[in-house]
């Protein structure tokens, strides 16, 4: 991998500080705890999964995705179902309470970001941020 320029390296710095002054802006448009919609929102885009693989992606030991999964049970948001080719094994589901609740927030959030860039960003700033998101998105391995 080459070496990169200073130039390039204060960029990412920048970038850096900036992206999470950004997702600290959009985490304060929650009305519900983050840890929670992160989960909820992994199981609307990636369907049923267990525990495990959840504690898994969201970077968290297993005991604490339990105790999530226990507030997001109670409030009617998940349900468990347990695996037909394993009784043993748990999936992890959305009710459809739980679809809603996600819309709901993520219509928040990407309400307040599109007004947000509408409001602050001139045309031409607004087509620079569209091109720079594929690049993005290729930054953050997806």
């Amino acid at each position: 991998m080459p070496r990169p320029s200073a130039q390039i390296v204060n960029a990412a710095s920048e970038l850096r500080l900036v992206l999470g002054q950004l997702v600290r802006r959009l985490r304060a448009e929650y009305s519900f705890p983050v840890a929670q919609m992160s989960v909820l929102s992994r199981l609307d885009r990636e369907g049923a999964q267990t525990t495990s693989s959840l504690a898994a992606a969201e970077r968290v030991r297993p005991q604490s995705m339990a105790q999530t999964l226990a507030e997001l049970e109670t409030a009617g948001l998940i349900a468990r179902q347990p695996d037909p080719a394993d009784r043993r094994r748990v999936h992890i589901e959305l009710t459809e309470r739980g679809r809603e609740r996600v819309l709901e927030e993520r219509g928040k959030r990407e309400g307040w970001l599109g007004a947000a860039i509408a409001a602050e960003l001139s045309p031409e700033e607004q087509r620079t941020l569209l091109a720079a998101v594929p690049l993005l998105r290729r930054l953050s391995g997806h």
